[in-house]
């Protein structure tokens, strides 16, 4: 891969599309990770307005550190970037003070984490709507569109994805490219939505390269029957089926019940 090229195509794509919706700039959750790094970064390069939020619910220090160090790093380069920092753990503590307790630890602690992704959202399309600005989407290809690892109305909830047909390995290639901090390129990947230091691989059980051989297997519609495997490859495999059959709701449009002509009769 040219990672100058692609880093210039996806800029001017980005430039081209806000023209396009006729939107003022670009709004991006910076978590402290690689993904979000490489997204902000894109859309600052347009030269167009872009707000940087930092919106922390019981994040590690780490992460928080990561984050305002890359927002900082932005600014001093790009002097249409702007910082707007979100305190949302008293927001979603006061939630879940008043919502129904219950009994089963492990439903609550996956319902939690994705409700402190849609606080995220809210949260960025408040400043879209206030400032006529899109919100970019931080996702990569493997987890957008490969085993479905975000949730729905949560990182989900974007308006355009400027680096979703990368996978991990070529965001990590444009990161350097750009002179992103090692801070961040070092970082395990994680979602940051537990409260802990889970990464990505500890939810998962594969790591990102691992991911995209399954992914790549797939798209190229390899029957794995017809080539040696070792076990942790079929592991590997099994597990990305298992998560692309169990989140493809993720990736497709909603259904919709349409009404046959002779009952509108």
């Amino acid at each position: 891969m040219n990672s100058a090229r692609v880093i210039e195509h996806i800029t001017d794509w980005l430039v081209r599309y806000a023209a396009g919706s006729g939107q003022n700039g670009f709004v991006v959750g910076v978590s402290g990770g690689i993904d979000s790094a490489l997204t902000s970064t894109l859309c600052a390069r347009t030269g167009l307005p872009t707000l940087c939020v930092e919106m922390p619910i019981h994040q590690s220090h780490d992460q928080v550190r990561r984050a305002r160090d890359h927002i900082a790093w932005l600014q001093g380069r790009h002097p249409n970037v702007r910082l707007e920092m979100v305190q949302l753990t008293p927001v979603f503590d006061s939630l879940v003070d008043i919502l129904p307790k219950v009994s089963d630890l492990s439903l609550i602690e996956l319902s939690l984490a994705n409700t402190r992704a849609r606080l995220r959202m809210t949260t960025l399309y408040y400043f879209a709507g206030l400032l006529r600005f899109l919100v970019a989407g931080t996702g990569n290809k493997v987890e957008d569109l490969g085993v479905g690892f975000f949730t729905k109305y949560g990182d989900g909830g974007v308006d355009l994805s400027p680096i979703a047909d990368l996978t991990k390995t070529e965001v990590y290639a444009l990161a350097r490219e750009l002179d992103i901090s090692d801070s961040i390129l070092e970082a395990k990947p994680t979602d940051g939505l537990w409260g802990d230091e889970r990464s990505d691989e500890d939810q998962i059980g594969a790591t990102y390269p691992e991911l995209e051989w399954a992914m790549d297997l797939r798209e190229k519609g390899i029957d794995p029957n017809s080539i040696t495997m070792t076990s942790r490859q079929r592991e590997v495999l099994a597990i990305f089926d298992r998560m692309h059959a169990a989140n493809k709701h993720k990736m497709m449009p909603i259904p919709i019940c349409v009404i046959p002509a002779g009952l509108r009769r």
